[in-house]
């Protein structure tokens, strides 16, 4: 049993006939052609866009606005207040753009007072068991593999992808185009067009396969790949190599976009290349 809304409307307390039961709260917004399956909870302040999907025992909570084309499968969590101890109750979203697909477990808490909400970009997947805490803001077509945890204030841009397993400490931010290995422990930023592996989080080369499936052409990605080899190979401290790399190489977008990230990481950036023995 399903209810499928054919037009704008409200839906009631239902209990199933032997199907379980729902709980839709009757002033919740559900746009047009959006399927609810059984045992699933709909909050009061929530927004669920045209032709999504939600599946069975999801709880969408006060505070979620969800797009046109979602798809949420069973036990996630999409609204719940954050786990932060200086949260006082303040209204606040979590945001999903269209087409978002969430996969079983996945828990989205709302922001708190630093910036009100929590956003998840159009297009993007979030596979099973991930959790994205307060303030956290993904870009569009991202890719968060099983088990990735992301703790509070956390930016991950456009077309990045998280490896299972993958955890990232509070304020971290993560550049486009980036590819994080599974099981990785990000504590520093993670620039744009890389890929970060090992223990401590360290440069592995560009991600030169995603940037071709992007359509980047040769130039771009060899222009991309001088950069980073001035950046995390060749020994230079950060302030150094940043000189070197506005000297020698011809600004365009990418280079400039790089050298903005890494002037305004807060954290710091995650270390160079590093030999199996030891650092290069």
């Amino acid at each position: 049993m399903k209810i499928t809304t054919e037009q704008p409307s409200v839906l009631p307390y239902l209990n199933g006939n032997g199907h379980g039961m729902r709980f839709i709260h009757p002033e919740a917004q559900i746009g047009k052609n959006v399927t609810i399956e059984p045992f699933t909870t709909i909050g009061r302040d929530v927004v669920i866009g045209d032709d999504t999907w939600i599946g069975p025992h999801v709880t969408i909570m006060d505070g979620a606005r969800i797009g046109k084309g979602c798809k949420i499968f069973p036990g996630a969590v999409v609204g719940a207040v954050p786990q932060d101890l200086k949260f006082k109750g303040e209204y606040s979203l979590v945001e999903l753009g269209d087409g978002v697909i969430v996969r079983e477990y996945v828990t989205l808490n709302r922001g708190t007072q630093a910036s009100h909400r929590t956003s998840i970009g159009t297009g993007s997947l979030l596979m099973a068991y991930v959790h994205i805490a307060h303030d956290c803001h993904i870009g569009r077509h991202c890719v968060l593999a099983n088990g990735v945890t992301l703790a509070g204030h956390i930016e991950v841009e456009e077309f990045a992808i998280l490896g299972g397993l993958t955890a990232v400490h509070q304020f971290v931010k993560v550049g486009s185009h980036a590819f994080v290995g599974g099981g990785s422990l990000v504590r520093k930023d993670v620039p744009p067009f890389v890929k970060a592996a090992r223990e401590p989080l360290s440069y592995a080369g560009i991600n030169s396969i995603g940037l071709r499936r992007r359509g980047f052409d040769s130039g771009q990605i060899h222009q991309i790949q001088d950069i980073y080899r001035i950046l995390f190979v060749q020994g230079y401290n950060t302030t150094q190599a940043i000189e070197i790399i506005e000297t020698e190489i011809d600004a365009t977008a990418e280079r400039d976009y790089i050298l903005e990230f890494v002037r305004k990481a807060d954290r710091g950036i995650m270390r160079g290349f590093q030999q199996m023995n030891g650092r290069r």
